[in-house]
């Protein structure tokens, strides 16, 4: 039987929602050796909370988030909060021991995350592991992809494009902590482009080496502020970053994101172009990973795999007969998967990002704002 492991979500919205039903369900269709108990759920929404609490399955509620740092019982917290609070809060359950999962960016600011990134191996020498919720590689076809780089099958990277791009951003879209720079740290960029410079750095296994050139830009100032009619706020952050940038190993690369690309709800895309061949995945075709292989052009071209066979594509088994397609939140739930077995001593399929990983993320977010800003290439040599 399963030990039970309890745990604890600071964060009831759309996170909340996403965390929550991960590790509601992923005992069900994934044999583990650690069995999540939804120990606590804290929350500053005092009136949601209780109702919240009851819909997911959580045994215990609070609005004061520290009382679970208190709580001896609890063994992993998981941090679903705004960006500006994920330092203090995930330092505070580090301090007590516990294990963190963080929501993605790592923080909203290069100093919170490098503090983060300097506490968790601090607190890793005690046994203390941590997890970032980049959930975009635990969808099958990515993590295919990683294994299909990882056996050479396209050769030496060459070039990378990547993209994300949304259009539910737009000058109606009423005021949110994602639109001040105080809370969020930047706009698109830290929502959407931290998103794909990880996925790129997973797929590609290598670390950005330099920002060429960037360009941010903010469209839209002011934004209704839901429930007073007539009223605006100051909407202060980045709603397009697009940059250009090399890898270590040579490959050139190509990032943007936008929350303003009418018609584009949630284009979360990669292709990476090597030596011997390329590959491509579109998040809203997510089960689907295209690859063309160097051959006899009469058999050559982009082949189409449906990545929903068990046994051949990554957690595939876990879920539905073949083309019986999974979701965005199968993402969530094999990642919560992976944590719990990581956190058994079994190594997961691919790798989990932890604080240090998600660290690299964050200085390539920063060099790139920095190239916008001062006008010029940045070195992440430069970004410590």
């Amino acid at each position: 039987m399963p030990r039970p492991f309890p745990i604890a979500l600071i964060g009831q919205r759309f996170m909340g929602r996403a965390h929550s039903n991960a590790w509601s369900q992923v005992t069900k269709f994934f044999d583990l050796e650690l069995q999540p108990v939804l120990h606590t759920i804290a929350a500053r929404d005092a009136e949601g909370l209780a109702p919240f609490a009851r819909r997911w399955g959580w045994l215990n509620s609070t609005t004061d988030w520290k009382r679970i740092a208190r709580e001896d019982a609890i063994e992993l917290v998981d941090v679903g909060t705004p960006n500006d609070v994920h330092r203090e809060q995930a330092l505070a359950m580090l301090e007590a021991g516990k294990h963190v999962a963080c929501e993605k960016p790592l923080a909203g600011t290069l100093s919170d995350a490098r503090a983060m990134a300097a506490a968790a191996k601090k607190a890793a020498k005690k046994g203390v592991r941590t997890f970032v919720w980049f959930n975009y590689r635990r969808c099958p076809a990515v993590a295919l992809a990683y294994k299909l780089v990882r056996e050479g099958r396209l050769g030496r990277i060459r070039h990378v494009r990547a993209r994300y791009l949304q259009d539910w951003g737009g000058p109606k879209t009423p005021m949110s902590w994602r639109f001040q720079r105080k809370v969020a740290g930047s706009g698109a960029h830290g929502d959407l482009n931290a998103h794909i410079v990880d996925m790129a750095r997973f797929l590609v296994g290598e670390e950005v080496s330099e920002i060429h050139g960037a360009i941010e830009r903010t469209f839209v100032h002011e934004r209704p502020i839901a429930g007073h009619k007539g009223k605006k706020g100051q909407s202060d952050v980045d709603d397009v970053v697009a940059f250009l940038a090399s890898f270590s190993g040579g490959a050139t690369a190509s990032f943007e994101a936008t929350r303003l690309a009418i018609g584009h709800q949630n284009d979360n895309g990669i292709e990476l172009n090597g030596e011997q061949g390329s590959l491509r995945f579109g998040f809203e075709d997510m089960n689907v990973l295209e690859l063309c292989e160097a051959g006899d052009d009469r058999t050559g071209g982009w082949k189409r795999i449906m990545c929903t066979s068990g046994g051949n594509h990554p957690y595939a088994s876990a879920w539905w007969p073949d083309a019986h397609v999974i979701g965005y939140e199968h993402g969530f739930t094999n990642m919560a998967a992976d944590v719990l077995r990581t956190l058994a001593n079994v190594a997961p399929e691919v790798p989990l990002p932890d604080f240090a990983d998600a660290y690299q993320t964050q200085r390539v977010l920063e060099a790139a704002l920095l190239s916008a800003r001062e006008r010029h290439a940045i070195a992440l040599s430069q970004i410590k």
